[in-house]
């Protein structure tokens, strides 16, 4: 009879934790979103349900002009994310270098630091009045500004090529040298090696990286707004069109949300197609072995090494440096000082409070929830789990712009209304968050044998008993891997803060973005710093004490 109970006990308390992922699922991704595309077949000028959106997008070359925009600059950013992250990934993973785990650190801290700030960063240095670009001027190099798409694609290039650099170094560390002797055995130079044999080996690996470089341009708010000036994409003319739409029904701005969803879903489809149509495997009969370079070759492979990561580590130098600048408004002045650092925790610590209390309250909630659902993911492979799994990724393909508008059509009247509470910014961190405490936990979860926990239920321990005893004990490393990647993140959350803060829910992303706007680069210095130190040493509790931040970011 007590078995019974006990099996009826484990079955209704995952069954309930399946039932509310999909209440998740439901209440925070599907409701809104069902909202935003209800909101697009909405005319603003009948209120009743019409095509006229679409028809007005489409039929004006403003609007139409951001599809091609948006195109230009999330390829050319992924291509440049490729030509950045492959060939590095080759050096580090086949060559000896110096200094190996340096480059590798720091490749993955440009990662984390918030997109906004390279941008930020990339004005000071290429502005009009950039000090870069007034030093090269003095040797008649006259550089075009970062302002425009070149600049966008600048920034998203040297922001988002480690996607590519982790995942490719770890699937080149896994090929089977056999293969490649073999084809120097028949006479395959060593460019001829690289193209027809080793590449298509990593093909899977690299297409994912360039996948999350796509969808993490597409989803970048803060750089095109910030950089672009009248160089509009799909995010930043969603939220131009819905702060013009506010107080009536953001129609075009939910027609542009819908244009970005199809975008998102429709590259991971062709990804996996892709990916699908070109399949290679090997049986790992010799590892891979690092060789020593000599001569010309070595310096050249060090100099190309240590040039791509300086240049993408060079914006965050540039903002810490900045940061401690003497000013005067949106003026610097020769000297050094703590002006910047006093105005901010004199004028604005609001948004410190804000920003610590928002993404901390959200990561609660993401563990808790994120573990138990992990759980289920792993563990359960009945129809419901495997269902919920994919839904679950959703907030991977939505631009936070999307979400952001989603949640104010959605949040934004009875029977439950949040616009404008701190509610709204902790729920959107939370969902879009939460798949990576799920993806950690789950993945941590592969590497634990289940016969533990059927031994503790053997022994009578209670399922739930034995899940808080045992299971979470050993999921230790990937919860709190999880937890931290969810709170860098969340902290420097802009693209939805943007667009559902108000005065007394300003965080610090988006005073950092004001304050650029306003031209006051020492305090966005500053706080950009603050912001900076805080990922750094989140990054470094991961690496240091649990070892598996890298896989983390590249899982």
């Amino acid at each position: 009879m007590s078995i019974r109970k006990t099996r009826i006990g484990r079955f209704d308390f995952w069954t309930l934790v399946t039932i509310f992922g999909y209440f998740i699922v439901g209440l925070l991704l599907i409701y809104p979103l069902f909202n935003i595309f209800k909101a697009s077949f909405i005319s603003n000028e009948t209120g009743t349900l019409s095509m006229s959106n679409y028809v007005e997008f489409f039929s004006k070359k403003y609007y139409t002009r951001t599809i091609l925009n948006s195109l230009i600059v999330y390829f050319g950013g992924t291509l440049g994310a490729l030509l950045l992250g492959v060939p590095l990934a080759f050096f580090t993973s086949r060559f000896k270098i110096r200094g190996k785990t340096f480059l590798s650190t720091f490749a993955v801290l440009s990662l984390l630091s918030p997109p906004f700030i390279g941008a930020y960063s990339w004005i000071i240095m290429m502005g009009n009045n950039g000090f870069l670009r007034k030093f090269l001027m003095t040797f008649g190099i006259n550089l075009p500004t970062i302002f425009g798409a070149g600049g966008i694609i600048l920034v998203y290039s040297l922001q988002y090529y480690p996607f590519v650099f982790l995942l490719t170094s770890g699937a080149l560390s896994n090929v089977d040298r056999s293969l490649e002797e073999a084809a120097e055995n028949l006479g395959a130079k060593s460019t001829m090696r690289f193209f027809r044999v080793t590449l298509p080996l990593v093909i899977p690996s690299v297409s994912a990286g360039a996948l999350m470089a796509f969808m993490m341009s597409l989803a970048n708010f803060g750089t095109p707004m910030i950089i672009g000036r009248n160089f509009h994409v799909l995010p930043t003319m969603a939220y131009n069109l819905f702060t013009s739409e506010i107080g009536e029904n953001p129609g075009l701005a939910s027609t542009v949300s819908i244009l970005l969803i199809l975008v998102s879903t429709l590259i991971i489809f062709f990804q996996r197609y892709a990916s699908s149509r070109r399949k290679y495997s090997s049986n790992m009969i010799n590892k891979q072995t690092v060789d020593t370079l000599h001569g010309v070759k070595n310096l050249l492979v060090h100099f190309i090494s240590y040039l791509i990561v300086s240049i993408s580590t060079l914006p965050l130098a540039v903002v810490v440096f900045y940061s401690f600048k003497k000013t005067k408004g949106p003026v610097f002045h020769p000297g050094f000082g703590l002006q910047s650092y006093q105005k901010v925790f004199h004028d604005v610590p609001v948004t410190i409070t804000n920003s610590l209390i928002f993404s901390v309250t959200a990561v609660i909630f993401i563990v808790i929830i994120g573990t138990l659902l992990g759980f289920v993911m792993s563990r359960k492979k009945n129809l419901p789990a495997k269902i919920l799994d994919p839904l679950l990724m959703i907030p991977y393909i939505i631009p936070g712009t999307v979400l952001g508008i989603g949640f104010i059509v959605a949040f934004n009247n009875k029977p439950i209304y949040l616009a404008g509470t701190a509610t709204i910014i902790i729920m959107s961190y939370f969902i879009r968050r939460l798949p990576y405490s799920i993806r950690s936990s789950a993945s941590i979860l592969k590497q634990i044998d289940p016969s533990l926990e059927e031994a503790g239920i053997n022994l009578g321990s209670p399922p739930g008993r034995t899940f808080r005893k045992v299971t979470v004990p050993l999921m230790i490393p990937g919860i709190v891997s999880g937890a931290i990647m969810s709170w860098v993140t969340a902290v420097n959350e802009l693209s939805s803060s943007i667009v559902l803060y108000v005065g007394k829910t300003m965080t610090m992303p988006v005073r950092i973005y004001l304050s650029v706007l306003d031209g006051l680069f020492g305090t966005a210095s500053a706080m950009a710093t603050i912001l900076l130190v805080s990922t750094g040493l989140a990054l470094f509790i991961v690496n240091k004490f649990l070892g598996v931040g890298r896989e983390t970011i590249a899982g």
